[in-house]
């Protein structure tokens, strides 16, 4: 009980701590087997591993291939059709380690002999930066949906324990008031019982003179 009181004030400070506007910065990186322009984001809440996994399920998408490269997650010929007809290799990965309270995410975009940036390609940039944005969003929703599904676990037990001790104090206080019944017919049984036995001391006190004189009767017949 101890242990899941701790997760619940845990799982509450950090959601309370979680207060930030999610930016989608601009910088090189090393992705993509070197180092090139790539679009970073702060995620929250997240492990880096689940943050990839959300990454390469958020790709499915784009209808390329997605599998591991150079340390990143690599989804080949992209198709984004708002960028173009071309075909986009991806990168994707996470920096920062389990337990980090906010971890960076990196999404390079490979166009095909440049890697997107926002001087040379200022249409495709704000769309990939939406796009990053969006699954950053969206990823760190569904991480926090998670914690909050396991806090309203928590909390539904709390409840259900609740629910158990205010049952157990009904049935005490049933106990009680029958045994205050039972103590109160008891006193009265007892009031009565002390009536019966001055009553029937006297019958039998009574009865005494009676076997007295009947027994003076048998020794007086010679």
């Amino acid at each position: 009980m101890k242990k899941i009181f701790t997760l619940a004030i845990a799982v509450a400070l950090g959601v309370s701590a979680y207060a930030q506007k999610i930016k989608v910065k601009e910088s090189s990186e090393n992705i993509g087997g070197g180092s090139h322009n790539a679009l970073t984001v702060t995620l929250s809440e997240i492990s880096p591993s689940d943050a990839e996994d959300a990454f390469r399920s958020y790709m499915k998408k784009y209808d390329g291939k997605r599998s591991s490269k150079d340390g990143a997650i690599f989804v080949d010929h992209a198709t984004i059709k708002e960028m173009g007809n071309n075909t986009i290799d991806i990168y994707g990965k996470a920096q920062g380690k389990k337990g980090d309270p906010q971890i960076t995410f990196v999404v390079a975009f490979d166009l095909g002999g440049a890697f997107l940036n926002s001087g040379e390609h200022k249409s495709q940039y704000k769309i990939a930066e939406d796009i990053v944005k969006e699954f950053a969003v969206k990823a760190t929703k569904d991480a926090i949906e998670e914690k909050l599904k396991a806090a309203q676990k928590i909390q539904s037990g709390f409840e259900d324990d609740q629910k158990s001790l205010e049952k157990d104090n009904k049935k005490l206080n049933d106990d009680i008031a029958d045994y205050k019944a039972k103590i109160t017919k008891a006193e009265s049984d007892i009031t009565k019982n002390k009536a019966d036995q001055d009553k029937k001391k006297a019958e039998i006190e009574a009865q005494k003179k009676v076997v007295a004189d009947i027994d003076k009767k048998l020794k007086a017949v010679e």
